[in-house]
C-alpha cells in the first residue's frame, strides 16, 4: 500500500529557504505595508527552486481589500504573471468577503478565514517573483506573509509552470427569458461553448487541475443546470470532456445548499436566502485526474442549460503548463471586480408589484401564469437565439434537438 507518508524518511538534497515580513531589526513590527494604489514586490528569487508553501494575512481599511489587492507571479524571467488574480479569489475567498475554507492545495483558516494558505507546487529553473498591487484608496496597512521554498542545485525536470487567471461573466440570458430547469419555457438547445463563462483558454503543453468557482444568483431559482465543456488540442465539438450539469462537475447533487468541504471538492460558501437565491461558493480540483493537453485547452461552463441565466460568476482556474503561456482576459478595473449588491426581500417584493401589474392588479396569489401572448413571444424569442448555438458543422444533431424542441412546445401547449 501507498502513504502520503511513506516519502517522509526519504532524504532531500535541496536547501530548504524562506521569504517572510518578520521585522529585520529584531522587533516584533512583523510585517509591511502597501500604501493605496502601490504595488510590492514580496518575494524574488533568483536561479532553480520550487515554492512550497505561501502564507498571508492583512489589515486593511477596505471593506474588499480582498477583491482590490491583486496577486501576480512570475516564472523564469518572463514579464508577463503567470498568476493574476484578486487575492482572496485565489485563495478561496469570494466577494472580497472571509469565511474558513478547507481544501488539499488551497485553505483560508481561523479566524474566519483570515488565513490563507496555498501548497500548490510552483517550480522554477531562472527565478520566482511575487507581487501584491494595492488597488484600493486606502493603505493596507500591515501584510504579513511566509513563502517557503526550495532552493535547488539544477533546474528541475519535465515540469509546467504554474498558473491562475481569474476571469468574471455578467451577460444576459441567451434566449432573452430566463428559464433555467425547464421551470418557465421549454428548454433552449446549446451544442456550442461560444456563450459559456471561460474558466481557462491555454496554448501549450500542460494540464487542468482546477478552479474555484463564486455566483451570485439573482433569483431564488435553480441556477445549476450548466454543462461543463473541455475542448482539448483544437477538437471540433463534441468535446472530449462534456458534463451534465453544474453540481454534477462539483462531485454534489440535486442542487446542494449545505456546507461541504472535501480535500478534492466541495461548497465552501453557500447562500442563505430564499431559495438559491444569492452567493455560492463551489471547487473542484482535479489532483487525481488532471485535463492533459498538448496543444491547447478550452474548458469552460454554461451560465445555467444553454446560457440562459444572467447570474453573476467569477471563475479562478488552476493550471500547469509550458511557457510562455497565451496571453489572459485583461483583468477589469476596480468598479469591474466588484460584487452586485446583495439582493433584499423588499427586492422581491417589487418583483411582485411589477407581476401584479403585469397582469393587471386584483386578487392575485402568486402562482398565476403570464399572458398566453408573452408566454409565446418568449418562446420564439428562445427558438431563435437556440438556433443561433447550434454550429453548423452539427446540423445534424441541431436538427434532432430541434424535434425535440417541437415536442416541448406540443407537451406544454396539452398541459395548458
Amino acid at each position: 500500500m501507498t502513504s502520503p507518508l511513506n516519502g517522509l524518511a526519504l532524504l532531500r538534497e535541496y536547501k530548504t529557504k524562506r521569504i517572510s515580513s518578520y521585522d529585520r531589526t529584531g522587533g516584533n513590527v512583523d510585517s509591511t505595508p502597501i500604501g493605496a494604489g502601490e504595488t510590492v514586490t514580496i518575494a524574488k528569487i533568483n536561479g532553480p527552486g520550487s515554492i512550497r508553501h505561501i502564507w498571508m494575512t492583512m489589515a486593511h481599511g477596505d471593506p474588499l481589500y480582498r477583491r482590490n489587492m491583486i496577486l501576480r507571479m512570475y516564472w523564469d524571467g518572463c514579464d508577463v504573471p503567470s498568476v493574476e488574480a484578486p487575492i482572496g479569489d485565489f485563495f478561496g475567498q469570494g466577494w472580497g468577503e472571509h469565511y474558513n475554507f478547507i481544501s488539499l492545495p488551497l485553505s483560508a483558516s481561523p479566524t474566519e478565514g483570515r488565513g490563507l494558505n496555498c501548497y500548490f507546487p510552483m517550480p522554477f529553473s531562472e527565478g520566482a517573483k511575487i507581487t501584491i498591487e494595492n488597488d484600493s484608496d486606502e493603505d493596507c496597512m500591515r501584510i504579513f506573509y511566509y513563502i517557503d521554498y526550495e532552493e535547488l542545485s539544477r533546474p528541475p525536470g519535465a515540469m509546467g509552470r504554474f498558473h491562475a487567471a481569474w476571469n468574471r461573466t455578467r451577460r444576459k440570458p441567451i434566449g432573452e427569458v430566463e428559464s433555467e430547469h425547464f421551470k418557465v419555457y421549454p428548454e433552449h438547445k446549446n451544442l456550442t461553448d461560444a456563450n459559456n463563462h471561460m474558466i481557462i483558454e491555454a496554448e501549450g503543453h500542460g494540464h487542468y487541475v482546477g478552479v474555484n468557482y463564486y455566483i451570485d444568483n439573482p433569483s431564488p431559482q435553480w441556477y445549476g443546470e450548466g454543462d461543463d465543456m473541455f475542448f482539448i488540442d483544437d477538437e471540433p465539438w463534441p468535446p472530449s470532456l462534456h458534463g451534465t450539469g453544474t453540481e454534477d462537475y462539483f462531485n454534489c447533487a440535486f442542487g446542494p445548499r449545505e456546507v461541504f468541504l472535501h480535500p478534492y471538492y466541495g461548497v465552501a460558501r453557500a447562500n442563505e436566502q430564499t431559495g438559491c437565491l444569492g452567493r455560492t461558493h463551489c471547487y473542484r480540483f482535479h489532483l487525481e485526474e488532471p485535463v492533459v493537453f498538448h496543444k491547447s485547452l478550452r474548458g469552460s461552463i454554461e451560465r445555467g442549460h444553454a446560457n440562459d441565466y444572467a447570474f453573476d460568476l467569477a471563475t479562478v482556474g488552476y493550471w500547469y503548463q509550458t511557457l510562455p503561456h497565451k496571453p489572459f482576459t485583461a483583468l477589469p478595473d476596480r468598479k469591474g471586480r466588484e460584487p452586485l449588491p446583495e439582493i433584499s426581500v423588499r427586492d422581491i417584493h417589487r418583483w411582485r408589484e411589477a407581476w401584479r401589474e403585469k397582469l393587471g392588479g386584483g386578487l392575485l396569489w402568486g402562482n398565476e401564469w403570464w399572458p398566453d401572448e408573452y408566454v409565446e413571444k418568449a418562446k420564439a424569442l428562445g427558438a431563435e437565439k437556440s438556433e443561433e448555438q447550434r454550429p453548423k458543422e452539427n446540423i445534424s444533431r441541431a436538427e434532432e434537438a430541434e424535434r425535440q424542441y417541437q415536442k416541448s412546445l406540443e407537451r406544454t401547449k396539452k398541459q395548458k
